[in-house]
């Protein structure tokens, strides 16, 4: 496993990163969560992300999230689900996840709302967009998202407050970002549905996701070193 003073140098190395990329677009880096991506990480890497300073933390596979977050949960850590999510996880996973970027259909958004009702709360949540179609990815097609905005708008206890995406990798992510922000302004002024956040970029790209309106960006390796 990394040692935890790499992991806080990477740390370090990656929100400087994130810090020149947005005053490199003329905006403010507070705008800007950076998530550590912690998929098959050890429980030790995230104490010491958190030691370091990280303060969010997304998982791809429920049953991960839901070990990790029973063992490991103090004051200030923010856990965020980032994988494809079934309806049998869902309750559990809404419990533990601050926000849930893989919304990708009504049926699992009708699930969610019910679980905020019975619990008395709100859940968070991001649309995903497939915008390279990929069978091997979640997500609503581009011209599906706005009309996931407006059904889930009606649900009580559900709050739809961006989209998310994970574009194709190839060698222009920033078209992709730029799609992504203004497939969001579009489904905001469609449904007057208020759109603040874009999770998008990753390790390798997340400056561009930065310059085309990125507001949470998924760093995964680059902070954490290679999975095992």
């Amino acid at each position: 496993m990394t040692d935890s003073s790499e992991i806080a140098e990477w740390l370090a190395r990656v929100r400087a990163a994130v810090a020149t990329a947005a005053r490199d677009a003329g905006r403010d880096p507070a705008e800007i969560t950076l998530i550590g991506v912690s998929k098959r990480q050890p429980l030790a890497a995230i104490e010491a992300a958190f030691e370091a300073g990280l303060r969010d933390i997304g998982e791809n596979h429920a049953d991960e999230l839901l070990e990790k977050a029973a063992a490991f949960a103090p004051d200030g850590l923010r856990y965020h689900f980032i994988g494809r999510l079934s309806s049998r996880r869902a309750r559990k996973v809404a419990r533990q996840a601050m926000l849930i970027h893989t919304l990708d259909s009504l049926r699992l958004a009708r699930k969610l709302s019910l679980i905020a009702q019975e619990e008395r709360r709100e859940v968070r949540a991001l649309v995903q967009v497939n915008q390279g179609g990929e069978a091997t990815k979640g997500g609503v097609a581009p011209a599906a998202a706005a009309a996931l905005v407006h059904d889930t708008a009606a649900l009580p206890g559900l709050r739809v407050i961006g989209l998310m995406s994970i574009p194709p990798f190839d060698d222009r992510p920033r078209d992709w970002f730029r799609q992504l922000r203004e497939l969001r302004d579009a489904a905001a002024a469609e449904t007057g549905v208020a759109l603040p956040e874009l999770s998008m970029g990753m390790s390798h790209d997340f400056a561009e996701a930065i310059a085309e309106g990125a507001t949470l960006v998924r760093v995964g390796t680059a902070i954490f070193g290679a999975r095992d």
